[in-house]
């Protein structure tokens, strides 16, 4: 871009000595004050990002499985603004975890045809809701996890199998070992054999919820 630009006027400074947004974000993603690094924020990893979500990461993002906003809700100057009383902009009714993680293409275009959830794509909402099924340690969401490792798309099996390494639960094993049994992608073998490992530091017993 040659042409010439008019700079705009400066933010003003209206953070003072407040540092809750950098104190509050789970995955540490303000690295100073006004900066932030991208690749730890969990709205670009639960949306932008195409890829796995870093392992040191995915504990952190609790039941989020697409976007946040735990910076903004602690910011003091956000209370001053009026919740919108426009409808096209009020949450709507969305599917639970666990159907999200096994969700066909099919149903992915009907039931989230005017949801902004289609923006990361069906394997990338699966993949960030496999996670969040792993934090939230719920017993239910066995089946669905047991489900999405046989997904088309390594990338939902290799955090379904991350997530499954998660319970203390007896069901697990067997499923992850079924799955080791039959698969071949190397990536979805590496996250296959660490959860069988069992990294009890990880793991969550079941019911153990910290749903958002």
């Amino acid at each position: 871009v040659t042409a010439e630009l008019e700079p705009d006027a400066p933010i003003p400074d209206h953070c003072g000595s407040c540092t809750r947004c950098l104190e509050a974000c789970p995955t540490g993603a303000f690295v100073a004050p006004y900066v932030l690094d991208a690749r730890r924020c969990i709205s670009y990893l639960t949306i932008e990002q195409h890829g796995p979500i870093p392992r040191e990461l995915r504990p952190a993002l609790g039941g989020l499985a697409f976007g946040c906003d735990i910076c903004q809700e602690v910011c003091p100057w956000n209370r001053k603004a009026p919740v919108t009383p426009e409808a096209a902009f009020l949450a709507d009714g969305l599917p639970p975890l666990e159907a999200l993680v096994t969700l066909s293409d099919e149903e992915f275009w009907i039931r989230l045809r005017r949801s902004p959830l289609r923006r990361a794509k069906r394997r990338g909402l699966a993949r960030s809701a496999a996670v969040a099924l792993g934090n939230l340690g719920g017993p239910e969401a066995v089946p669905a996890l047991s489900r999405a490792l046989s997904a088309d798309e390594p990338i939902v099996r290799a955090h379904a199998a991350w997530a499954l390494g998660r319970f203390r639960d007896p069901r697990t094993r067997p499923l992850l070992e079924a799955a080791r049994a039959r698969e071949t992608d190397p990536e979805v073998l590496e996250e296959i054999e660490t959860a069988l490992a069992g990294d009890r530091a990880e793991a969550r017993p079941p019911g153990a919820t910290d749903r958002r």
